[in-house]
């Protein structure tokens, strides 16, 4: 390879904004770049910080206003109770929340990144205002640690651990609630090895990402800028800057009555590379949409304030869309944003639909095994053996009977009834249901049982029994086929 000859494995252009030509590491520390957008997702992302605090704190019903328990199977959220039998809620709220990110993203590109994913609100809110505290300025880049001296790095690492077990804490808590984390605090690690090593792995993982990793999360780790291609239109709000007005860029020049102003021949771009500078994923977004973009609008707030001091309009860079910038004719008619919130409408009238309507009990009627009948020979009488299986969905205690309702002929034999559950636990109970051999004309019979706890709780079910075909001469004839339910 001749001197000077660039190596065979270097790209001709730079693959990722994280990586040199070499492939080696770019360490980013942007420049903060005060301004109206940078006020504004600071209110939004310390408002998030004080919620995601806030939650576990707080109590409707008597429970936390979330509380994931995985152990007991228990969801509560802001004063319901989920249970694994909601299985249809689940499936209706992922459906519903799957689709209203689409639609979002669809109206206002990438908001949720650069506003509100707690990725860029602690890294960029919490953590790089810590790096800034301990090391001075950022500089145009450089490892963390390098514009300090060894103990301001120490100190700096020291409360990144604090901020990060606060977290890691925080983060328990809605799985286990405050009261037996508080307890857990106080008490010995081999009193609780599980969830201790849970917190330190995720004291260590967040570590980890806002020490090192970083923004490498968004831009390697992170599958939704891949999906941003597909869920992104012509139409979509994204950052844009504007090259009809920004090229051909020049530097700035001075008149000679020493007064700030630009050649006649250039664009309105001084190519300072402030917005460069300033963003936290370290793209160009002179160069178009890009997957690193982030939406956090820090490149708006540096170009408007350099648009200001040179006289120029502001919005050289500027929420817009592609068509908007290349000045095509605005569409009247989106299809998906008319297929997004129709289905998203259905979703949600379905998920209300299903959630005022469901039961304080689940309850389900069951065959045991055997045949589908028998006759009793003593009495003559036909009996179906079922089994009925009920999971309390109430805070309370219950102890719930099965009454038959509307066959006065007919009764219940079981000696495990009535079942006694307590709050959020599931019973079942063996019974034989017994009719006349009358009662079954056809060889089927529907009754209603009735579940109840002869208070408040009251809930029918209706069943198909199976017998013999009673015959008009009044006898039944237990070989006809009556089939099985």
């Amino acid at each position: 390879m001749h001197q000077g000859q660039p190596s065979l494995l270097e790209p001709e252009e730079q693959v990722l904004s994280t990586l040199n030509r070499d492939g080696s590491r770019r360490w980013l520390r942007p420049r903060l770049s005060p301004g109206r957008f940078l006020s504004a997702r600071r209110w939004v992302g310390y408002l998030l910080i004080a919620l995601f605090t806030a939650l576990p704190y707080i109590t409707i019903n008597g429970r936390p206003a979330m509380l994931l328990d995985i152990a007991r199977r228990e969801f509560a959220l802001f004063g319901y109770v989920f249970r694994p039998t909601d299985t249809i809620l689940l499936a209706l709220f992922m459906v519903s929340l799957i689709v209203t990110i689409f639609l979002l993203t669809a109206l206002l590109g990438r908001v949720w990144c650069g506003w509100a994913c707690p990725q860029t609100v602690y890294l960029e809110l919490v953590y790089r205002p810590i790096e800034r505290l301990f090391e001075g300025p950022p500089q145009r880049g450089g490892k963390p640690g390098k514009h300090a001296g060894g103990v301001r790095t120490l100190l700096k690492y020291a409360v990144y651990l604090l901020v990060s077990l606060f977290l890691a804490h925080t983060f328990l808590a809605y799985f286990v609630g405050v009261e037996r984390l508080v307890q857990w605090v106080q008490l010995s690690p081999l009193h609780h090895p599980g969830p201790f090593l849970v917190m330190l792995l995720t004291t260590g993982l967040m570590m980890f990402d806002f020490c090192f990793f970083r923004e490498q999360t968004c831009i390697v780790a992170c599958p939704y800028g891949r999906f941003q291609s597909v869920m992104l239109d012509r139409e979509s709000l994204i950052i844009s800057y504007d090259p009809s007005r920004g090229e051909p860029r020049g530097k700035l020049r001075r008149t000679p009555k020493n007064q700030t102003a630009l050649p006649v021949t250039t664009g309105d771009c001084v190519d300072c590379g402030l917005c460069v500078e300033t963003c936290p994923t370290g793209i160009d977004i002179r160069e178009g949409l890009q997957m690193e973009c982030v939406g956090c609008a820090q490149c708006i707030d540096a170009c408007d304030s350099v648009m200001a001091r040179i006289g120029r309009p502001l919005g050289l860079i500027r929420y817009s869309s592609q068509s908007r910038i290349e000045r095509e004719p605005r569409k009247r008619f989106r299809p998906r944003l008319f297929f997004y919130p129709a289905i998203l409408t259905i979703t949600i009238s379905v998920l209300l639909i299903v959630f005022f309507n469901k039961p304080v009990m689940d309850v389900t009627i069951l065959r045991n095994k055997g045949l589908p009948y028998a006759l009793l020979p003593a009495s003559g009488e036909i009996s179906n053996s079922l089994r009925v299986k009920v999971v309390n969905r109430t805070d309370v205690s219950a102890t719930l009977d099965v009454e038959l309702i509307d066959c006065p002929q007919g009764r219940i034999d079981s000696n495990e009834l009535p079942i006694s559950l307590a709050p959020g636990a599931d019973g079942s109970a063996s019974m034989l249901v017994v009719l006349p051999p009358e009662a079954f004309p056809t060889g089927r019979q529907d009754v209603t049982l009735r579940i109840t706890d002869h208070a408040d709780i009251s809930i029918e079910k209706t069943y198909r029994l199976l017998g013999p075909v009673f015959t008009p001469d009044g006898t039944a004839n237990p070989h006809q086929e009556t089939g099985n339910e």
